[in-house]
């Protein structure tokens, strides 16, 4: 199925109002995908989150693909608990795209390995004409590899994600969003007073690292759940999706189909939204 340009440009252009979306989180891999998850509940004014999926990896923080993914859908419920969300919700990413369109999309907001993605769009490629994309992955463009730890854990899943047409919202990590960063004083003095999961999320940050002297850590996952609150505070500009080789580099073909990429993050209205939100959810408790 192929999108025309005017479609693909109406689909990636940012929109007014609530957006339907799905989250795709290896929430245990590590502590950014839980600072996002928290963000996209906390901004209902903006963000209609429908579901969220834990998607699989493999690190030292799990013994293979499907143990990670089994720790991330743990790590979510403990996330839920705590702000108090009912996990019922689980449904197919398939049957949620295909009941979208062109006018009122489905934002699927992947901060993981594309897998799960990749295989909707393998299954059902007629849902690009009612999916966006938004996938914090890879580096970027200037960058002299795509060595990153989502795009390598399924190569041949990012190959058919940038292969399928469907319109994507890219927002690189090292070059672009690594800036977006937090500190121990920072979270020990705006999030760690504010209610349980306040308590978790400081508690998820200060076991990263033994020591936290001069430590700051990116919670880069976050860039792509503010894409979808305010898109002011990632910059961004249309261009030729790359093409992804085996050797983990982009290869340019100017005549590809767009993308949208983004070239720079705001980090501090960024965290200040969640602050401010994460704040208002605690004092209503």
């Amino acid at each position: 199925m192929a999108l025309t340009d005017a479609d693909r440009l109406k689909l990636l252009a940012p929109r007014k109002g609530k957006l339907r979306a799905v989250l795709d989180t290896d929430t245990y891999n590590e502590i950014d995908d839980q600072f996002a998850l928290v963000q996209a509940i906390l901004s209902p004014e903006r963000i209609q989150l429908e579901a969220i999926y834990a998607c699989p990896f493999f690190n030292s923080r799990s013994t293979g693909p499907g143990d990670g993914m089994e720790l991330s859908y743990g790590e979510i419920l403990a996330l839920l608990e705590r702000l108090d969300v009912k996990s019922e919700g689980f449904v197919d990413l398939i049957a949620r795209a295909r009941s979208a369109s062109i006018d009122d999309p489905l934002y699927v907001i992947a901060i993981g390995a594309i897998s799960n993605i990749a295989s909707a769009l393998i299954k059902a490629p007629d849902i690009i004409d009612r999916t966006v994309v938004v996938w914090l992955g890879g580096n970027s463009l200037e960058w002299p590899n795509q060595k990153e730890f989502n795009l390598k854990q399924d190569i041949g899943g990012t190959q058919v994600l940038f292969d399928s047409g469907v319109p994507l919202v890219i927002l690189p990590c090292w070059g672009v969003v690594s800036h977006l960063h937090s500190t121990v004083p920072e979270i020990e003095r705006y999030v760690e007073p504010y209610g349980e999961i306040g308590k978790f999320l400081a508690m998820r940050f200060k076991e990263y690292a033994d020591d936290h002297t001069g430590w700051a850590k990116e919670i880069w996952d976050m860039a792509a759940v503010a894409w979808l609150i305010d898109d002011s505070w990632t910059p961004s500009v249309l261009v030729p999706t790359p093409i992804m080789t085996d050797n983990l580099t982009y290869s340019t073909d100017r005549s590809r189909h767009l993308m949208r990429y983004v070239t720079y993050v705001e980090r501090n209205p960024i965290m200040q939204d969640f602050i401010t939100k994460l704040q208002a959810f605690a004092k209503k408790g």
